[in-house]
């Protein structure tokens, strides 16, 4: 009976994320530096491998490329071996920036339009050219009638020093930049046990978050692969949203028999958390995902005969025996599922849990263990624990 609810609710939450994916906006990156500054090592931390790899590429002029991936929902205008060596190159260069997103604003195609340009910079060079300076300031104000973010990127940054020093000479270019963040992309060997951290990425995705625009802001969340915490703020502010409605729901306290009015509630939530989480979106990985965290804990609040287990649990919600639902018992039951749900998956996402051990006795006892300890947690009416949780997908 578990089994079959599990697969019913896996069948309905691979459906909507799948359709959440296919309703993403595409995110339009245009990523601009020097030939050997960084770029793909930069892009690949950002977003993983899978598109530098395996995207396809098409000329869009002499000197840009479109890259693209199947079902991906991001297009990456790349300059391979762009050379600034004199006026001619970087005037052609900026003009032919300018057309292309001058055009992806006028051409009438939704979704079409460049929505950041990042600029990457090699620290470890120590230069930052005049051409540099001048190529920038010349695409930053033909185009400034289309208000797209310009960041710079100064990769490679190995030495405090260097960066320090470089920082401040473009700084002094006055460019009217949406920011500059040195990045050391990938862990660094100096020297046989020696390791210089990687650094950087995770503050330059929070950037690049901000300066996107709403409608865009979810495809970058879900595709993004630096910055845990910002996922994990997204996925809260899904479960917020969801245990308020489930408090709606509630607001006439409903018979435990009628619990079931709260599972649309909840597996949509499930959906959303799962898609700004950006797992793929495969039956038989969420089926481990959802039979461990659902599974463990006895399918989560979905369905009265658990509801009646959990009335039990929360503290001042009731016995089970006659018991109704009110709205903020049903918005304490909704918030505690997602929060564990969003636990479980920043685990799994850190690489502290994988996927296999989910099913796992140890994996289930753990799984359990954070589902009843949000349970046990005093709540406010809108299901939110009296003490927000310290730290990103912690256990405490």
């Amino acid at each position: 009976m578990a089994e079959i609810m599990n697969k019913e609710v896996v069948d309905r939450i691979v459906s909507i994320v799948k359709n959440e994916f296919e309703k993403m906006p595409k995110l339009n990156i245009m990523v601009l530096g020097k030939t050997g500054v960084g770029k793909s090592t930069l892009i690949n931390s950002i977003f993983g491998d899978t598109l530098v790899r395996t995207g396809v590429g098409r000329p869009v002029t002499s000197d840009i490329v479109r890259v693209e991936k199947k079902d991906f929902p991001l297009a990456l205008y790349d300059t391979p071996g762009l050379e600034l060596r004199g006026d001619n190159d970087f005037t052609q260069l900026s003009t032919q920036v300018t057309d292309i997103i001058r055009d992806c604003f006028t051409d009438d195609i939704e979704g079409n339009e460049i929505h950041l340009l990042l600029y990457c910079v090699n620290t470890a060079s120590h230069r930052f050219e005049p051409s540099e300076a001048a190529f920038l300031r010349l695409i930053l104000e033909n185009t400034r009638g289309y208000n797209v973010p310009v960041i710079l990127a100064m990769t490679q940054s190995f030495s405090k020093k260097d960066t320090r020093e470089l920082k401040s000479v473009i700084e002094s270019e006055k460019l009217p930049l949406s920011g500059i963040v040195p990045v050391l992309a990938a862990d660094y060997f100096i020297d046989a046990g020696i390791c210089k951290p990687a650094y950087g990425v995770e503050e330059l995705v929070e950037l690049i978050s901000d300066m996107l625009p709403e409608t865009i802001q979810n495809t970058f969340i879900a595709l993004e692969r630096a910055n845990l915490e910002l996922k994990v703020k997204k996925a809260r502010a899904i479960v917020t949203a969801s245990a308020a409605g489930a408090a709606a729901t509630g607001a006439v306290p409903l018979p435990v028999a009628d619990a079931a009015v709260l599972v649309p509630e909840q597996i949509a939530m499930l959906a959303g958390i799962t898609a700004a989480f950006g797992f793929p979106v495969d039956k038989s990985v969420l089926m481990t995902i959802v039979t461990g965290t659902i599974g463990s804990a006895g399918a989560v609040a979905l369905g009265r005969t658990v509801v009646s287990t959990l009335l039990n649990i929360i503290p001042g919600a009731g016995t089970a025996a006659g018991a109704v639902i009110s709205g903020g018992t049903a918005a304490a039951i909704t918030y505690a599922l997602g929060e564990a749900y969003v636990k479980i998956l920043s685990k799994v996402y850190r690489g502290d849990m994988g996927f296999e051990e989910l099913s796992t006795d140890a994996g289930r006892e753990q799984i359990s263990n954070i589902f009843r300890n949000q349970l046990r947690l005093k709540r406010l009416p809108n299901g939110k624990p009296v003490e927000e949780i310290k730290e990103v997908g912690s256990d405490d």
